[in-house]
């Protein structure tokens, strides 16, 4: 269910624009930043609207030192921003949009561990209320979610917070040990 209506209810177009999905592998299409966070649903985005999104994806500073700022046209695929910018870049799209519901898939892979927790702190407070499904493969990132699934070869070896699964799951307890310890 969605906002508790059976999804099988719903108009595809009315739950996609529930969604707000953000790749591992960011899109970035051929023209301005604004353009490129304003697409799919937040066509009518406001400058402020954009900019407040930049500044939650951690990416405004870094546009404003672009030579036409918001008007800045991108390349096809982005190839002037580095991975993380342009992973940043499609979560700002995301985060315009405001949807209901995100689905961050190892999206936050390319950034550094500042970034990432600043990030991430910007959407705790952007996206209270909103279900959020982050895909991660650092511990770091997911260690505050609420319940983390732990995936080996496709099945589900545990659930849980992190300290139920620190107690509870040797393959989780592993991997964050082994995080941890490095740093990461």
């Amino acid at each position: 269910t969605v906002d508790g209506v059976d999804v099988r209810e719903y108009r595809l177009e009315d739950l996609y624009s529930r969604i707000g999905y953000v790749p591992q592998t960011p899109v970035v299409f051929k023209g301005t930043v604004r353009e490129n966070v304003a697409y799919g649903g937040a066509d009518g985005a406001t400058d402020r609207e954009v900019e407040r999104a930049l500044g939650i994806a951690q990416l405004l500073d870094h546009v404003r030192t672009m030579p036409e700022g918001i008007d800045t046209d991108l390349s096809q695929h982005g190839w002037s921003l580095s991975g993380g910018q342009r992973q940043r870049l499609a979560i700002a799209r995301a985060v315009c949009r405001k949807p209901s519901i995100y689905i961050f898939d190892d999206t936050f892979s390319a950034l550094d561990y500042r970034t990432d927790r600043d990030l991430r702190e910007a959407l705790d407070r952007e996206t209270r209320g909103a279900t959020r499904i982050v895909v991660a493969q650092r511990v770091g990132t997911i260690m505050d979610a609420d319940r983390i699934v732990v995936l080996d070869r496709g099945r589900v070896v545990g659930q849980g917070t992190h300290a139920e699964l620190m107690r509870s799951c040797p393959l989780y307890r592993e991997i964050a040990e082994s995080q941890l310890e490095a740093g990461v």
